[in-house]
């Protein structure tokens, strides 16, 4: 390009009809035009530069790209797995916890179903002498005699009929707790299902250690009513409050102080559209610089060996799947309340 430029600038320098001044500006445009090809030329070779550069640099970047996808892939894949293995820790973990919670549970239940059929001995064993005595009677012809031992038979019948119900509710309550929770909703008298799991918890905990004792107060709001929820859920929640308050008040009372009486308060009350179930202690109370942790899973404050942490974390989802809160108040050295608000409208 550059040549031919210059045999134009040759032949305009020949051309004898052109002025000076003409011949200077054409040779001054054609300079230009050079100038411009020259500087054009070089920006294309520089283009044609970066872009053999640039298509490298993609195929570096392609083939590094296709390596962080397939260890991305691989990451992806093992975090599955880690996520498989840490889901079936998890339901490990619950189910070691509630089956801790029915170890508990033992001993009040086996206390709690005897004094009923002890009940059921002892009517039995009354009945068989009362019909004894009513076929003596009869053989007698005393008609009257008959019927007065014919009434207290029906009235023992009728009092080892409840007794035997009851025992049945105890073993039906011990099944639903331990058996893996169906999902289903039914309504439940919140009364009774707090003051069964009460009585366990405080036999069961008698049981294990003779030398515990406390005073128990209940407060059941007559107007509770029954609530739509998973029995064997919320009386697991239930368990857990009532097991951690008896505890910190054992604790408590293990440090002799003067004056000291360990008590556990469970009270119901109907707020509006919500049930709210209380358990309180007047235990050493929780610190402030951990009242924040003590829902999270596996933060505990008991010594190792007495608590997995998974307790009042497992609760607090529990309370949540049914629409409530899960909430405490604590003053350190005074006491701790667990306040557990389900909605009564939740489906």
């Amino acid at each position: 390009m550059n040549q031919q430029i210059q045999l134009i600038l040759d032949y305009f320098q020949q051309q004898e009809q052109l002025s000076a001044d003409e011949k200077n500006a054409l040779i001054k445009a054609l300079k230009k035009v050079k100038s411009d090809l020259e500087i054009a030329e070089f920006k294309l070779e520089r283009t044609e530069k970066v872009k053999r550069t640039t298509a490298i640099l993609l195929d570096e970047t392609i083939q590094e790209l296709e390596l962080k996808r397939k260890a991305v892939e691989e990451t992806n894949a093992a975090l599955q797995q880690s996520m498989e293995e840490l889901k079936a820790a998890q339901a490990q973990l619950i189910q070691s916890e509630k089956m801790a919670s029915l170890g508990e549970l033992t001993a009040g239940i086996a206390h709690e179903i005897q004094n009923p059929l002890n009940f059921v001995n002892n009517f039995s064993d009354v009945t068989l002498e009362l019909i004894g005595e009513m076929v003596e009677e009869v053989d007698k012809g005393n008609t009257e005699e008959v019927k007065a031992i014919a009434r207290d038979v029906q009235q023992n019948m009728e009092k080892i009929l409840h007794h035997g119900k009851r025992a049945g509710e105890i073993v039906k309550g011990m099944l639903q707790h331990s058996r893996t929770s169906s999902g289903q909703k039914e309504l439940t008298d919140i009364n009774a299902l707090a003051d069964e799991y009460l009585r366990l918890a405080y036999h069961g905990l008698r049981a294990k250690d003779k030398a515990f004792n406390a005073t128990l107060h209940t407060e059941y709001d007559e107007n509770a009513g029954k609530v739509n929820v998973i029995p064997q859920d919320i009386g697991r929640v239930i368990l857990n409050l009532i097991t951690n308050a008896f505890y910190t008040v054992n604790e408590r009372k293990r440090l002799k102080e003067e004056g000291y009486e360990p008590v556990v308060t469970v009270s119901t009350s109907r707020i509006s559209d919500h049930i709210e179930i209380k358990v309180k202690d007047n235990g050493m109370g929780i610190p402030k610089k951990v009242l924040d942790k003590i829902f999270q899973p596996f933060f505990t404050t008991k010594p190792t060996g007495h608590g997995t942490g998974l307790g009042l974390s497992l609760s607090y989802d529990i309370v949540k799947a049914h629409g409530g809160e899960l909430s405490v108040h604590s003053d350190h050295g005074e006491g701790t309340v667990f306040i557990v608000s389900i909605p009564t409208n939740h489906q």
